[in-house]
């Protein structure tokens, strides 16, 4: 019954998914390691990712964290090489690693005998002109010549940048590589590809339809841009809505089924309920499971004697940072000059963004710096407070000295190594005269600045190693874990920090002590070239320390074996995506991260599919004082910040207005923070309203596709109006039926100009009551049930049909049932009447016509589903 609907819903839509037809046995893919290497679930998104860069050259892998987009993407990319394609990846430097691994030559590599032989490039590269990058000379690189770019952490390129006369990554993505040459097509992997604008999606799915707005025309999309427009704007409505309304049924509907469309035309997407509900865990192995995070909030100096974060957040607010503003200092008369060098035109230059609000938001950039390292070790509060006063002294000095003209400190040189803010640094500098400058007050806030810093500094240097209170309560932490580990004898921890200096103190700390008293082996990992290990013959590059520290995820061959294991690792987020570290069960986040998708990332690495650990356990170091003040104090730093869109293409992109209200964007970090004090939230629970798994159909097909496979013809020959009787299962599936409804004779063909894209069939969930339970709107949700109730139930449910037998005296007494059908009806037709009412007032005309589905006449029953109580 549930094959007999789906087959129904996509028969005339082409859209059945045939494994055969898509990947074709003659190229030997499943004779590939990879291919065996993938579980069901992955496979079947390869099969469904091939059938979409077939048809419309692109698409998008949204699984979630851990569900292994890598090796989907590899076994996508074996397939294309089995063609002779050629490909090219395009990886965040970060991650590099973890794609060139698996073309070397090398005993780490579990794949070596597929014989991968795909280019890698990083991000950035796209930025250059020359220079090597790995083995590639950039110079004399074929851009056009690639068949298929795969890139990871796609919504690094979520902004189209607008700079004056330089072109973005994103812009030379799409021209060099896409548009040029031979047909390119585009596979992205994103566990975010939505942030909190939809237009996030539209510029990645640009990259698909080589920007044509039309592209997807003959699949019932018009226009691209109109429908992530539309989207986005009943989106910022839904936002606004009392919270009791604000529910993603809700959100579902008022998107417009437009939007649902372009999703499932180029999206997959599985959350790990998903995997678990709809393939069950015998293949996979179950996940582990979560313990609720241990939240500390350690004090900063054991002897009491530093002041409170709330004091020294007030001194870091009454910083000038003169030295990193000049422009704030030229005379009235001269600023008109140096506007007219240094200011970017925006929206084709119908207004400007000046270098001195560039200026300020570093100003401000730079505050929450100091807060948030702070925050995270006295070390490393330190080292800044010691920067910023070294960066006073220079800038007096030359005045004093005075030289004739100051550059401004390039902004690279800034130090500011938390992943918040590197998207921001541009590489600018911006030169000042001494004459065209107030001088007299500049020197002034200069010197209040010293002032400042050196008391801040003196008071930080008092608090050393054997003071630090946060310190003692991590290593107590570790001691007591080590001796009563929650998985039996697993060690192993992963401690986080946002800052690179807070990561190589800790280590410096703890690492001799834990081989001493614990007789355990560290590992440092910060992406700057500085890693080290407690390891003597164990190399230092990323790919040597993870394989100690997690051998059995990362299948270490045995004869690597005697370079011994890592059981303690201090990270960056330099390894907060894309790597399996499922071997360790404890993860710390020394400091919170303010981006909570950062916390999920990390969390992610252990948090995965194949954990041999019955249980994992998150721990997160908190400020020392509540956290609704904490927030409203970060939020008073960051004061008036200009609105830079903070994206990681490194460029800047000048939004007028970021989703609506920020105020929102604090209020919504806060719940989410809060929210990670008593549990670990999962990625798409955490984007209030639709995670894209709500909305895409590919699973379906597959299953369809599956069951046409081993019964062919079978379901041509079912009679209209089949139906099954089954009992409920679940809680959350009430009993009543399914109904699967076909628009007849005028209204069928009203149906198909209507934008609802299963037209002209519609799925409704009636209870038994009459009350209609998922409307026709609903249809992933209605799906979602059916196969809950079909899956694993190859055999008749006996007892369910007697039970139906008695009471419909064997179909003769039909009343309930109809009844129930009347209400689907009357939905449909309701719905459809509010929506026609709807597009009234909206711009694009109206689909309201007289006598559009006048009622039960104007529909067929093609299928039902009963559901009957548990007795």
């Amino acid at each position: 019954m549930y094959a007999l609907i789906l087959h129904h819903l996509f028969r005339d839509s082409g859209d059945e998914m045939d494994e055969e037809r898509i990947v074709k046995s003659a190229t030997g893919i499943r004779n590939t390691v990879v291919w065996k290497k993938l579980f069901k679930f992955q496979r079947d998104g390869v099969v469904g990712a091939i059938d979409k860069l077939n048809r419309f050259g692109g698409c998008i892998i949204a699984d979630s964290v851990g569900l292994g987009k890598t090796f989907e993407a590899l076994a996508i990319i074996k397939y294309h090489e089995l063609r002779n394609d050629r490909v090219l990846v395009l990886a965040p430097k970060r991650l590099r690693d973890n794609w060139t691994l698996y073309k070397a030559n090398d005993k780490r590599n579990v794949l070596a005998a597929d014989r991968f032989n795909y280019d890698v490039l990083n991000h950035t590269d796209l930025s250059r002109d020359g220079g090597t990058s790995g083995d590639i000379d950039l110079s004399h690189v074929n851009w056009g010549n690639y068949d298929l770019v795969v890139i990871d952490e796609s919504h690094n390129f979520r902004n189209k940048a607008t700079h004056k006369g330089k072109e973005s990554r994103y812009d030379r993505l799409m021209r060099r590589i896409i548009k040029e040459g031979v047909k390119t097509r585009v596979l992205m992997l994103s566990a975010t590809p939505v942030n909190n604008r939809l237009a996030d999606l539209r510029n990645q799915i640009a990259f698909v339809t080589e920007g044509d707005d039309t592209a997807l025309l003959e699949h019932g999309i018009a226009s691209i841009e109109a429908t992530t427009r539309k989207a986005q704007t009943q989106f910022n409505r839904w936002l606004n809505l009392d919270e009791s309304e604000k529910t993603p049924a809700r959100l579902v509907e008022m998107l417009g089924f437009d939007y649902f469309t372009l999703l499932d035309h180029l999206t997959i997407a599985r959350s790990r309920k998903h995997i678990e509900k709809y393939y069950g865990t015998s293949e996979t192995g179950r996940f582990p499971d979560r313990l609720p995070p241990i939240n500390i909030k350690a004090d900063v100096d054991r002897a009491g004697e530093f002041r409170s974060i709330r004091d020294i957040n007030l001194e870091i607010r009454r910083l000038n940072l003169a030295s990193y503003a000049p422009l704030r200092y030229v005379l009235p008369h001269k600023q008109a000059a140096y506007d007219a060098k240094y200011s970017t035109q925006i929206r084709g230059g119908e207004s400007f963004f000046r270098q001195v609000d560039r200026e300020e938001s570093l100003i401000h950039l730079l505050r929450v710096n100091v807060l948030k390292r702070m925050e995270s070790a006295v070390s490393s509060f330190t080292l800044t407070v010691e920067r910023q006063l070294r960066d006073v002294e220079t800038t007096l000095a030359r005045i004093e000295a005075s030289a004739s003209d100051i550059e401004e400190i390039d902004i690279a040189d800034v130090d500011i190594d938390d992943p918040a803010f590197e998207t921001l640094l541009v590489g600018r500098k911006v030169k000042v005269l001494l004459s065209d400058v107030d001088l007299i007050r500049w020197k002034q806030d200069l010197i209040e600045d010293r002032n400042r810093l050196a008391t801040l500094l003196a008071a930080a240097k008092q608090v050393d190693a054997a003071r630090d209170a946060k310190l003692a309560a991590l290593r107590n932490m570790i001691e007591d874990k080590c001796r009563n580990p929650i998985n039996a004898g697993n060690r192993k921890f992963i401690v986080f920090t946002a800052f690179a200096d807070t990561a190589e103190y800790l280590y410096a700390q703890l690492a001799p002590w834990a081989k001493a008293t614990l007789g355990i082996e560290s590992a440092l990992v910060t992406g700057s070239g500085r890693n080290q290990s407690t390891l003597p013959h164990l190399r230092k590059d990323l790919a040597s320390i993870l394989t100690a520290f997690s051998p059995r995820s990362k299948e270490r061959p045995a004869d690597l074996a005697d370079e011994g294991e890592l059981d303690l690792l201090f990270a960056t987020d330099c390894i907060s995506e894309g790597q399996n570290l499922q071997d360790c069960d404890w993860l710390i986040n020394y400091d919170i991260h303010w981006n909570p998708v950062r916390i999920i990332q990390r969390f992610g690495r252990i948090d995965r599919i194949g954990s041999p650990n019955e249980r994992i356990q998150l721990v997160n170091f908190w400020p020392n004082m509540e956290l609704e003040e904490y927030i409203n104090l970060e939020q008073r730093v960051s004061g008036r910040m200009v609105l830079l869109d903070v994206s990681a293409t490194g460029e800047e992109n000048l939004i007028e207005q970021q989703s609506g209200n920020p105020m929102n964007d604090l209020e919504y970090r806060r719940k989410q923070l809060l929210k990670l004090q008593d549990t670990v939230i999962d990625l798409e629970d955490l984007s209030t309203g639709v995670s894209i798994t709500d909305l895409t159909l590919t699973d379906f097909r597959i299953d369809l596709a599956q069951h046409l496979k081993a019964h062919p013809g079978k379901l041509d020959k079912q009679p209209l109006g089949a139906y099954a009787v089954t009992t409920s299962i679940d809680a959350d599936i009430p009993p009543g039926v399914i109904f699967c409804l076909r628009a007849e004779g005028p209204a069928a063909h009203k149906a198909k100009e209507s934008d609802y894209p299963l037209a002209p069939h519609y799925l409704v969930h009636v209870g038994d009551d009459g009350a209609v339970l998922l409307p026709y709107t609903q249809a992933k949700r209605i799906l979602d049930r059916l196969k809950r109730l079909a899956l694993g139930r190859d055999l008749p449910d006996a007892g369910a049909c007697a039970r139906f037998d008695k009471a419909t005296k064997h179909g003769e007494d039909m009343r309930h049932a109809q009844k129930l059908l009347a209400a689907s009806v009357a939905s449909v037709v309701g719905k459809n009447e509010e929506r026609a009412v709807a597009s009234l007032f909206s711009p694009g005309g109206t689909h309201a016509i007289k006598g559009e589905f006048a009622g039960s006449n104007d529909f067929e029953v093609l299928a039902f589903m009963v559901a009957l109580s548990q007795e």
